[in-house]
């Protein structure tokens, strides 16, 4: 499926509807795209959809973000791999261990680490930066969550 936003918010909303509309258990979401695409912008509306109220910030240096609901479960982990080198490097922080704790899970530089990502990945390539519009292409998703993702999955 292919999306074009032409605005931050429409990006945002678009991370949303993917949230609400996927099913696989766990979901991860291994995000595409150049620094400034707005990867973590999506992110921002995955978290959302989640029920996660907070700031939505890139974890570059942190490598991973937990954001909870309002009862303290979290409900979404958001990685950055861009400072990673390989995937064996996941071993060190608990990819595997994360990948068990039933919370949605979106990865910015996924590239980097594409084969530790589950088969059941839902694939976003955002192309574009600055201010012009975004072409953001998802793939891995079942018909089901096409249909829903199209009809924009209001709750």
């Amino acid at each position: 499926m292919v999306f074009t936003t032409h605005k931050e918010s429409e990006t945002e909303n678009l991370g949303r509807r993917l949230a609400l509309a996927a099913r696989s258990t766990p979901l991860v979401v291994c995000l595409l795209g150049d620094l400034g695409a707005g990867k973590t912008v999506f992110v921002r509306g995955m978290a959302k959809a989640f029920g996660f109220a907070g700031r939505v910030t890139s974890p570059t240096f942190a490598i991973v973000n937990e954001y909870n609901n309002a009862q303290g479960k979290p409900v979404l982990l958001h990685f950055d791999m861009y400072r990673l080198s390989s995937s064996e490097e996941l071993y060190d922080i608990g990819w595997y261990d994360y990948l068990e704790m039933g919370a949605a899970i979106a990865v910015e530089w996924a590239e980097k680490v594409m084969d530790a990502m589950p088969e059941n990945a839902v694939f976003v390539a955002i192309e574009g930066a600055g201010m012009g519009p975004r072409t953001i292409t998802l793939t891995g998703l079942s018909k089901e969550e096409e249909l829903l993702l199209e009809k924009g999955c209001t709750p």
